[in-house]
């Protein structure tokens, strides 16, 4: 029979989130995850197969963590700005956990609705807040959503990477800049006229190619 865990998943899990937040995810080791629980690295190869398997397991509890962090946006308006103020707080405050939750790369390429499904229930209540203070269809909402987590992530990304400080100010300015420009684009119902790469045509001038397969977008005449 295997050897009874001395540390449950949960224990293991929380040590290993507690790593991270000190000494981010280079510092989550085997070795320095048993000095953690008291112990050697082999009880936590009873619960969990491999390191990766550690990693995500902190990472569920870190999901739960930011969603917390976020959890005030009800006492805002508007309310979807306050989430994404907080995203950039996130990356600004808590750094190796931004990275753990929006920095990780992956083997094969996945799409936006995979990252944002990780998230648990997080994409539907933007949507929703969007649906219900903007009155915009659930399509609509959900490109406006995206568009703005894109623009929110890479601010994000800035912050936790230590590329540019923003005050919070500057931060609330260049989202309600990027959301008030999405939101009339939107409703103006011409979301079929955007275009792809330019490409320069036989009479010197570069044009857009339409680009019928983009997500929620027709080709335009």
């Amino acid at each position: 029979m295997p050897p009874k865990p001395k540390c449950t998943r949960q224990e293991v899990a929380s040590a290993a989130l507690g790593i991270i937040k000190e000494k981010g995810l280079e510092g989550l080791t085997a070795r320095e995850l048993g000095r953690r629980l008291g112990t050697s690295a082999s009880p936590v190869f009873t619960i969990f197969p491999n390191m990766d398997e550690v990693k995500m397991a902190a990472r569920g509890l870190a999901i739960e963590e930011f969603k917390e962090y976020i959890s005030d946006y009800r006492e805002y308006t508007p309310a979807f700005k306050r989430i994404g103020m907080m995203i950039v707080s996130y990356g600004i405050h808590q750094p190796e956990l931004f990275r753990l939750l929006f920095m990780q790369s992956h083997e094969a390429g996945i799409d936006i609705h995979n990252i944002l499904h990780d998230l648990g229930d997080t994409a539907d209540i933007c949507i929703g807040l969007l649906m219900e203070d903007y009155g915009l269809e659930k399509q609509e909402a959900s490109l406006l959503f995206e568009q703005m987590w894109i623009n929110a992530f890479g601010i994000g990304v800035m912050c936790a990477n230590r590329v540019c400080d923003f005050t919070e100010e500057e931060i609330g300015r260049r989202l309600s800049i990027t959301f008030a420009g999405l939101c009339m684009f939107i409703k103006s119902g011409r979301t079929d006229e955007i275009y792809g790469n330019a490409e320069k045509r036989t009479d010197g001038i570069f044009r857009g190619r339409k680009v019928g397969e983009l997500p929620y977008l027709k080709a335009g005449e």
